[in-house]
């Protein structure tokens, strides 16, 4: 069963559509990423699946079990959060605010949660570390430990690897590829890079000005030389 289906979907801001007729489903253990230009809808799209902003119409279904405070976001960072002046054992301990409820403190399993996240993305040795000290893909992989403090089920990610150099870029990837391989954690990621999905999707939302394309990462490369058999290249 689909963890997320999305069924005729029109997204966009104060009742005006920018992207209409968006169908498609997320398995749970999928690696979907969503392509298309700056301005296309990608983040628009992500912002609606969070809840972020309502729907235009269609519906999105949730399913497997999921629950809308399971999914882990990593947004777009922003000048001001990249200056955040926390410890990095704060930011990722933040991840697990969904868990707790009326309590104003953390309790042992989600301190023991934090660790265990925070060994896994390779930035223990960072944990008392100011966050704005930090290079940027050790900010990323911060973000990214945060996240799965408030979820093991799904990760949505709106370009993970801005910012970043291609050495860094690389290893986020990987990480992120070894996250969904290893441990079944349904990925979701927006990206312009169709290298980057070619390589790692298992599944591409492709969004531009000829409409939508959702399939399997080999029904995508079949599609893109279709295209260019259209225009004589391919």
């Amino acid at each position: 069963m689909a963890q997320i289906t999305c069924n005729d979907l029109a997204i966009g801001y104060e009742g005006k559509a920018i992207l209409k007729n968006i169908n498609f489903a997320v398995n749970s253990g999928d690696y979907l990423c969503v392509l298309g230009e700056n301005g296309s809808g990608k983040s628009t799209l992500m912002k609606t699946l969070l809840k972020l902003q309502p729907a235009i119409s269609g519906k999105i279904l949730l399913g497997d079990g999921l629950k809308s405070n399971r999914i882990g976001y990593l947004p777009q960072q922003t000048a001001v959060q990249k200056d955040f002046p926390a410890s990095v054992r704060e930011i990722v301990l933040s991840g697990c605010q969904n868990h707790c409820g009326l309590r104003p403190f953390y309790s042992k399993a989600e301190k023991m949660l934090a660790e265990d996240m925070m060994g896994r993305l390779r930035i223990t040795s960072l944990s008392e570390r100011c966050y704005r000290e930090l290079s940027g893909g050790q900010q990323q992989r911060v973000l990214l430990a945060r996240a799965l403090c408030a979820t093991q089920d799904i990760l949505l990610l709106d370009e993970p690897v801005s910012g970043l150099d291609p050495k860094v870029t690389k290893e986020m990837y990987d990480t992120i590829a070894w996250l969904n391989r290893s441990f079944k954690i349904t990925i979701i990621m927006i990206s312009h890079d169709v290298k980057a999905a070619i390589e790692y999707a298992s599944h591409i939302l492709h969004i531009d000005g000829n409409g939508i394309f959702y399939g399997t990462k080999r029904e995508y490369e079949e599609h893109i030389c279709e295209q260019e058999r259209n225009e004589n290249n391919c």
